[in-house]
């Protein structure tokens, strides 16, 4: 038998999310770690499953495509559209017709492609998709939200996965491998490679997806919410546009190694479970403007998506009320607070909470606030200063706040009693243990308290794990994502250190004898204390010959090393006087 990628890698998918045919169920209904009651909804109706029970209870269900009904130039499966609108709409299901109005819509918002690009449209159908967009079909003309996709009973969706699905536009025609359906939209598309050859490998299916398909049947990717590719070794996701170097793979804590088809498996059993498919539309979607103002789609990675539904879960239950988020910098602890933040937000049980970001920098202050406005967080408010913090929370503000620790500084007692407040604390090492973290503790006694640092300190002064490890956390965090695992999974650039040999000669003699002529007129004492003040290392390492021997090693290094390759550099130094050292240097010589 010939090995291919439908026989293998794309019927191994299959069969792994389609249980009906042939996979095994237990393998992704199983509760895993950081969904629980974070997946939101207000399932107080005694008559309902729970959550998790419905979720477990529905279940993708394959059909071919040559199956489905709909001609190979639909994006769509209109019939089950319209279906799903009467279903979930009473409004529509009064006069039925109306369902076709709001097809005629997501038409033109396919449509639109061509004129908007795929970005612009592909955020339009995601607010459909959301629930966001609403149309004139109360009383009186009133408009009401149209829902496509019940996104908290997924029983309530036709969800259906199906392999070698053609679409077709004039001269162009493409066939996709494996296509995730909600209600008859599109919604996730998968290339499978074969595992036969070495050469093949997961990028050449992203590559097929990203640099073929997106430009050359753009419609396909309009209601998209992630695609995937994988050889059978490897799974990595991405977002429509995103360069194919930032897909990521997909992790849980059952599933950290890859490499063989197991391990793929596992990652299409916990990625591609339609709750998690749902939760990614809702709630880890993002839509942003970039520093060339260009607008791009994010999505989160797995340790966003598993740790702020960690966050939501704990918030929900009540206890315990913290939390140390232990995340190595540059791995995107900025975007997981804007993702936990806009959960929480929107999360029906929490009865409309407010969201606090506390930076200690106004640097940081400056960074966060940038990342929240450029991903269009709704409901945000810088606080400027410390009189507006305190008329904020004595007011009872539900939005999301972001402010700096010293503003607490002169908080004078209670300001917010309230519990459903709760504060994401950056950088949490640095100002939590002193009298700043007690002031803000006691302005917001029943907060829920969250503090996130890739360098948490436990020294019997300054003790991250005592401010904000709960007892429950059996290791003292919530949430861990190291350093290796950062850069394993290229969420964080590798740092290659060198430190080059400057030499420097010192003549003992000569100095000894200089020394003993400039200080003769003093007593003994007096020359060993200026002694120990001036045998001091920055005497060394500032001498202006080294200092040229250190500059003309960086230019040289950044020319042949740095600058051909594209990387980036950076240059550790002694202090703060040394950083301008090298630019007189430059410029004397």
């Amino acid at each position: 038998m010939t090995f291919t990628e439908s026989n293998t890698v794309e019927q191994m998918i299959l069969d792994t999310i389609a249980p009906r045919r042939g996979g095994e169920p237990s393998a992704w209904k199983e509760e895993r770690a950081g969904w629980k009651d974070s997946l939101g909804g207000d399932m107080a109706e005694a008559s309902r499953l729970s959550p998790r029970q419905e979720a477990a209870d529905a279940h993708w269900d394959y059909l071919p495509a040559a199956q489905l009904p709909r001609k190979t130039g639909d994006v769509m499966v209109e019939p089950w559209v319209r279906e799903a609108l009467i279903r979930l709409n009473p409004d529509i299901a009064a006069q039925p017709d109306r369902a076709d109005e709001v097809i005629y819509n997501l038409r033109a918002c396919i449509l639109s492609v061509q004129a908007d690009g795929l970005v612009r449209a592909n955020e339009n159908f995601t607010a459909w998709l959301r629930g966001e967009k609403t149309m004139p079909f109360g009383p009186n003309g009133e408009h009401v939200t149209v829902r496509l996709v019940d996104a908290v009973h997924p029983g309530e969706n036709r969800l259906t996965v199906c392999n070698q699905w053609t679409w077709q536009a004039g001269a162009v025609e493409k066939r996709f491998d494996v296509v995730f359906l909600v209600n008859g939209i599109p919604v996730v598309i998968g290339e499978a490679k074969t595992p036969a050859r070495s050469a093949v490998t997961w990028f050449d299916g992203a590559f097929q997806v990203n640099e073929i398909y997106e430009r050359q049947a753009p419609a396909m990717f309009v209601p998209n919410v992630f695609s995937f590719a994988t050889e059978g070794k490897l799974f990595r996701y991405g977002a429509i546009r995103m360069p194919i170097e930032m897909w990521g793979p997909w992790r849980d804590e059952e599933n950290q190694a890859e490499g063989q088809l197991h391990h793929v498996r596992a990652s299409v059993a916990s990625m591609l479970r339609h709750e998690v498919v749902l939760d990614i539309l809702q709630n880890f979607t993002l839509f942003a403007t970039d520093k060339k103002h260009r607008r791009i789609k994010i999505i989160s990675r797995y340790q966003q998506y598993f740790t702020t539904n960690q966050i939501v879960d704990r918030v929900v239950k009540g206890y315990p009320k913290k939390g140390l988020i232990w995340h190595f910098q540059g791995s995107g602890k900025s975007l997981l607070m804007v993702f936990a933040a806009q959960k929480l937000r929107m999360h029906p049980r929490l009865g409309n909470p407010t969201v606090m970001i506390v930076v200690d920098r106004i640097d940081l202050d400056t960074q966060i606030t940038a990342t929240f406005n450029a991903s269009d967080v709704p409901n945000m408010v810088g606080v400027a200063t410390r009189q507006e913090l305190q008329t904020l929370l004595g007011q009872d503000v539900r939005k999301v706040l972001i402010t700096t620790i010293h503003k607490f500084a002169e908080a004078g007692g209670r300001l917010n009693e309230r519990s459903n407040i709760i504060v994401m604390v950056d950088e949490a090492h640095r100002t939590q243990e002193g009298d700043l973290g007690r002031k803000m503790r006691e302005a917001l006694p029943n907060a829920f308290l969250f503090g996130l640092t890739g360098t948490p300190i436990n020294r019997a002064d300054k003790n991250t794990f005592w401010a904000f490890g709960a007892d429950e956390d059996e290791k003292g965090y919530l949430s861990r994502y190291s350093f290796q695992e950062s850069i394993r999974d290229k969420a964080t650039l590798p740092l290659h250190f060198e430190a080059p040999e400057v030499k420097l000669k010192i003549d003992k003699a000569a100095i000894d004898e200089a020394y003993g002529q400039i200080t003769g007129n003093l007593s003994e004492q007096d020359r060993d204390d200026l002694a120990k003040r001036a045998a001091k290392m920055a005497v060394l390492v500032k001498n202006p010959e080294r200092v040229r021997a250190v500059v003309n090693h960086i230019v040289r290094h950044f020319r042949t090393k740095v600058e051909p390759n594209g990387f980036k550099a950076q240059v550790v130094v002694f202090d703060r006087e040394c950083c301008v050292l090298p630019t007189r240097s430059s410029s004397s010589s």
